[in-house]
């Protein structure tokens, strides 16, 4: 019998999508007790800020590699200001082993340049500022938004969040903005800072992109895509 997929089954209601996160989220819960951000930073303006810089490099990036490189560039760069100032070539040797750092750079000097000039050199507690600052998109803004302020403007979406939600019927989009809508609608407020690091613990322990451990998976009876 071929495998099923998200698309052979419809989207289910929203008061089903509802009642299965909150059974998938305490299932997440139990399984990993600790989940947390795993991009190391400080706390308060200039965490927000080094989480800011932290995620920008996660992009195409193992959070591990970046919190190998975030220590040295932290101490070169100290400050929004010193990343601002700084020759744009030497942002770019700093981060160079995270890939693709000629953008990477340059986003971190134009998002610190435009901090500076609208809010004082510090990370703003609200979306729609936030997605104006350069390398920082709605994905970014919730990170800092739920880790740093503790108040997130949605779920954050990243490639597990995306492909392991549509696998557990949550959504059927693709586009990650679309994904992020539905799962506002069926994810309780207070877990939205929460449900991607538990998506990802998951993803990284179990749900495996090329080799899924589903006869390990506690989330298996919810998959849209088993047998």
């Amino acid at each position: 019998m071929p495998r099923s997929t998200p698309q052979d089954k419809p989207l289910a209601t929203l008061a089903t999508r509802k009642k299965r996160a909150v059974a998938i989220i305490a299932a997440l819960r139990e399984e990993f007790p600790d989940s947390r951000c795993s991009l190391d930073h400080g706390t308060g303006p200039l965490g927000a800020w080094q989480l800011l810089v932290a995620t920008i490099l996660s992009a195409q990036c193992t959070d591990v590699r970046v919190n190998m490189v975030t220590p040295g560039l932290f101490r070169q760069f100290p400050t929004v200001k010193d990343f601002a100032e700084a020759p744009v070539e030497e942002i770019e040797e700093a981060i160079r082993s995270t890939g693709f750092y000629r953008n990477k750079a340059r986003s971190l000097q134009g998002a610190a340049r435009a901090l500076l000039e609208r809010h004082g050199g510090e990370v703003p507690n609200d979306m729609a500022a936030m997605v104006k600052v350069p390398g920082c998109g709605r994905k970014t803004a919730n990170v800092v938004l739920g880790e740093v302020y503790d108040n997130p403007d949605g779920v954050v979406v990243d490639t597990h969040v995306g492909r392991i939600t549509k696998k557990l019927g949550l959504t059927d989009q693709t586009d990650p903005v679309k994904i992020e809508k539905q799962l506002n609608e069926c994810i309780p407020r207070e877990d939205w800072r929460d449900f991607a690091h538990l998506i990802i613990d998951h993803g990284r322990k179990t749900c495996k992109a090329r080799a899924p451990r589903c006869d390990s998976c506690n989330l298996y009876r919810w998959c849209q895509t088993r047998a």
